[in-house]
């Protein structure tokens, strides 16, 4: 524990609202040898520790939506995000090849003969709201097939088949729409996948934003291995594979509501080749997700969740391309929190940390790639970051996003 925790914690107890505050009172008022003005005296160490409890005890609590409504939090790919997942959706659907909630689901074929095991498939849907519709570096229509390809790869399986469905706005112009369906077009040829199927639907001119678009992706899985956060152990890697938070920036300054100029590009890109790489260096990877929704920093909370196990990471560690840094501290925006569409978190055995980043490293949508932390024993579920400065912090989920809608 260092200085910056204990300042936090201790600001948060001056402020005396929230659940942190709520926490150091529980121990200020505990059974503990007193003060000479009667209050109870507690090593500072200790109140960091209850902290820490109470984030444990409220992420293991029964997830509840306590709105009424839907809001934009709960699309943003944070704790909301979650909250709604796990308390509607799962509750609802809950079965033992949906539960994992990785990318993609792993289904296994009934086999055609007896005692001959069938091929495991990868099945993901993604949906795609993204606003504007064309930006620097890509428009919805590759971002939504470079989307369902990553979240295929990732999972450990060869991208092979997409759909596409598409809710247009009457209105629309048909030359936007053809410039998007050719951007798929070459998107699937890039990433070596067919569009085999689709759907059209048209809603009254004020009831969507121009364009949405539907996807489902089917890829084949290779051998015996099954990746997945739960998988991470102690003494694991943790790798980023570039600059983090190119895509979300890029999609704000496209926005024009902000008087910030910044030659920022989008990073979207089809990952399929880059995690052949890796997979064929480092069989052993235990987990690797797309960084869309939530940024490299929901994925950390994620592993740390699912392998109950604690993460450290080093902010001098982590790629940031200096004009996005440069926009995230005009925004007051965290990069670790701003999404890519063209990058990978990985997580592999510790001895296999050189060859991972060499062979993403060998891969031109891999170049800059950088082991920016590891998984440890110590305070499971949380989430550190070695600071700058030489502190550290916490680093937790968001609620929402501070970038809505930029997938």
């Amino acid at each position: 524990m260092t200085a910056d925790r204990t300042d936090q914690a201790g600001e948060a107890g001056q402020l005396g609202s929230g659940w942190i505050a709520d926490a150091l009172r529980e121990h200020d008022h505990a059974q503990r040898p007193e003060n000479p003005d009667g209050r109870p005296s507690l090593p500072v160490t200790d109140r960091e520790q209850q902290v820490l409890d109470r984030i444990d005890r409220a992420r293991r609590r029964r997830p509840r939506v306590r709105e009424e409504r839907i809001t934009m939090s709960h699309g943003a790919g944070g704790k909301a995000t979650q909250t709604l997942i796990e308390a509607v959706f799962l509750d609802a659907f809950r079965n033992p090849l949906l539960e994992p909630l990785e990318d993609a689901a792993s289904l296994r074929v009934p086999a055609a003969a007896e005692g001959v095991a069938g091929p495991r498939l990868a099945l993901t849907t993604d949906s795609y709201v993204v606003s504007p519709l064309f930006f620097p570096g890509g428009d919805i229509g590759d971002l939504a097939v470079n989307g369902t390809v990553n979240d295929l790869s990732v999972s450990g399986a060869t991208p092979l088949y997409l759909t596409a469905g598409f809710i247009l706005e009457e209105g629309f112009p048909v030359a936007d729409l053809t410039r998007v369906v050719a951007s798929m077009r070459d998107a699937a040829a890039a990433a070596g996948v067919c569009i085999v199927t689709g759907d059209t639907k048209v809603v009254q001119r004020g009831k969507a934003d121009g364009c949405y678009i539907n996807t489902a992706g089917v890829g084949v899985i290779s051998g015996d291995a099954s990746l997945g956060v739960a998988n991470a152990r102690p003494g694991d890697a943790i790798i980023v594979s570039g600059p983090i938070g190119d895509h979300g920036i890029t999609i704000m300054l496209a926005r024009g509501e902000l008087d910030i100029e910044a030659d920022t590009v989008s990073d979207t890109a089809p990952l399929n080749g880059l995690v052949a790489d890796l997979l064929r260096a480092v069989p052993g990877v235990r987990a690797m997700r797309d960084a869309t929704r939530g940024g490299v920093a929901t994925i950390l909370n994620e592993i740390a969740r699912a392998a109950d196990a604690g993460v450290m990471v080093s902010e001098d560690a982590i790629p940031v391309r200096p004009d996005v840094r440069g926009a995230c501290e005009l925004l007051g925006i965290d990069p670790m929190y701003v999404a890519c569409e063209g990058r990978l978190v990985a997580v592999v055995p510790g001895d296999a940390a050189d060859a991972a980043v060499a062979a993403l490293r060998g891969h031109p949508l891999g170049t800059e790639a950088a082991v920016i932390g590891e998984v440890v024993a110590d305070q499971p579920g949380i989430v550190r970051l070695k600071t700058a400065f030489g502190g550290t912090r916490i680093v937790d989920m968001l609620v929402g996003d501070p970038l809505p809608r930029i997938c």
